[in-house]
């Protein structure tokens, strides 16, 4: 029987497992570590959703890094709104760093295009993003994802960070929402 979990008025079927999620972060961390040699990069993390995803590819790199925290949002619900809100801000100083912005999803990639700009402008050595998943279907800007772990179609996911109306964060796995209103 197929795994299911239902979250508010919506159900969500199995889509990756967490064995695929972390096969597909040991890929991003052997990318980065061999990018990085004889660097320290500065990871930042963007709350809340990459949290898990973070932990873990912190857990596999294999070279001295720092991590700083930001939050931005842009969801409500199941949609974007469009409108990015920082709320908790950069407080290092990353002139001269090897900046890797660590992002849950890019799907609009609204997110971003708000805050690649404020990084650019602290003239950072490098500046570099990674992203567990990413929907080249529903991008609406133009600008290289250096890091993915897997594309994904453009259908709404929770779990492993990801939520629906903050729910689901929890989850080991990831979950697609279904039209199907079985529960679990």
């Amino acid at each position: 029987m197929e795994k299911r979990v239902r979250l508010n008025d919506k159900t969500f079927r199995l889509y990756k497992s967490e064995n695929e999620i972390l096969t597909a972060i040991r890929n991003i961390a052997h990318q980065i570590n061999e990018d990085y040699i004889g660097k320290r990069p500065l990871l930042v993390p963007i709350l809340n959703g990459s949290f898990m995803f973070a932990s873990d590819l912190i857990k596999e790199l294999m070279l001295d890094c720092e991590l700083c925290f930001i939050k931005a949002a842009s969801y409500e619900g199941a949609n974007s709104t469009g409108q990015v809100a920082t709320l908790i801000g950069l407080n290092e100083n990353i002139e001269g760093r090897h900046i890797i912005i660590i992002e849950d999803i890019v799907d609009t990639g609204n997110t971003l295009a708000n805050i690649l700009p404020i990084f650019y402008e602290k003239n950072p050595a490098s500046l570099k993003i990674a992203s567990l998943l990413y929907k080249p279907h529903a991008i609406k800007h133009d600008f290289k994802i250096d890091y993915v772990g897997m594309e994904i179609p453009n259908e709404f996911i929770v779990g492993y960070g990801l939520d629906y109306d903050g729910l689901g964060r929890n989850l080991r796995d990831i979950y697609q929402v279904t039209e199907d209103p079985q529960t679990p």
